[in-house]
């Protein structure tokens, strides 16, 4: 299983980027999706993440400004961020947690991150 994450880059504080992650590979089905973000010197943090229903869950620093969504068809995850603010800046990785096969175990998968810097 592959993931490939895009959408990091340079943007002044108040502004959008949108980030995107696409899982490929031997899937069966995928479950939860989420973001994460490290910044330097600090440990990885959840940011958002959304259930193979529909079901979300932010960090409280990016409530209501950062909107996580899915295409479980193209088995993408989004995370649309706007009103950015300098505290955001951080490298963000999608995880995926998927199946494999029927009878799989549930796997944890990991992109390859995307650095997100934001600008005072």
């Amino acid at each position: 299983v592959q993931l490939q994450a895009s959408g990091g880059g340079l943007v002044q504080t108040g502004g959008s980027l949108r980030l995107s992650c696409a899982a490929s590979g031997s899937i069966f089905s995928v479950n939860d999706m989420g973001w994460y973000r490290q910044a330097p010197g600090k440990q990885r943090e959840l940011v958002a993440k959304i259930t193979s229903g529909g079901s979300t869950t932010y960090a409280d620093s990016v409530q209501g400004r950062f909107t996580i969504s899915r295409d479980n068809i193209k088995r993408t995850v989004y995370l649309q961020m706007n009103s950015l603010k300098p505290e955001d800046t951080a490298v963000y990785y999608c995880n995926v947690m998927a199946r494999i096969g029927y009878y799989s175990a549930i796997y944890d998968y990991w992109g390859q991150g995307t650095k997100v810097t934001v600008s005072s």
